[in-house]
């Protein structure tokens, strides 16, 4: 297991966890965090972005995203960038082989599969030494999202982070994490909590 247990969150709505966020924050002149891709944390970065944070030292990257060209519906790059658009946050885009920075914080979703990230149980990926961003390709690959894929590699999910939070909806997901932290699973996430040397805490809602 990880150096101390998962903490699961009193109140895992999008406020609480973007009160998390903004509390991380708070703390650092300069700071650094990742967030996953897709719909789950639109909602956080709108209450992110209705708090008045003062963003001048904040830098944002994603731990994954899909290779398409960036006005594509499926960029979460162009997602990020729209969500904040009207802040002084710096946003970086993933690139294949770039180093993973220290992470103040890393925000994770999950799939009803266990992928974390885009770390898929069953996937096509490079074996690259070190905290990197690699090129995988899940198999087989989704029908809503068939693209090939960036993303931090496991090394820097679980090395990089001095925090990590895990933003899970639904029963489903409960029951994969659970059995990942009873060590009952294989799936990546399960990796990423025997693995991890930070703190982490669930948010989760059953919807």
């Amino acid at each position: 297991m990880s150096e101390s247990d998962p903490i699961w969150a009193e109140d895992g709505s999008a406020e609480a966890v973007a009160r998390h966020m903004a509390r991380v924050i708070a703390a650092h002149p300069q700071v650094v965090i990742a967030v996953p891709g897709g719909s789950t944390p639109l909602p956080i970065f709108e209450k992110l972005v209705d708090r008045g944070i003062d963003w001048s030292g904040v830098t944002l990257m994603l731990g994954d995203d899909r290779i398409v060209e960036h006005g594509h519906a499926a960029s979460n790059q162009a997602k990020l960038e729209g969500a904040f658009c009207a802040t002084e946050a710096r946003i970086v885009a993933l690139e294949e082989g770039m180093e993973v920075p220290d992470l103040d914080l890393l925000c994770l979703g999950m799939g009803e599969d266990g992928h974390i990230a885009s770390l898929f149980p069953k996937m096509e990926a490079g074996d690259v030494p070190g905290r990197k961003v690699i090129r995988t390709r899940p198999v087989p690959l989704p029908l809503d999202a068939p693209f090939p894929r960036l993303s931090m590699n496991m090394e820097a999910l679980t090395e990089a982070p001095r925090e990590i939070i895990l933003v899970i909806r639904g029963k489903q997901k409960k029951r994969v994490l659970e059995d990942a932290i009873a060590g009952r699973s294989t799936m990546p996430v399960a990796t990423l909590i025997a693995r991890a040397i930070c703190p982490i805490t669930i948010y989760w809602s059953p919807e």
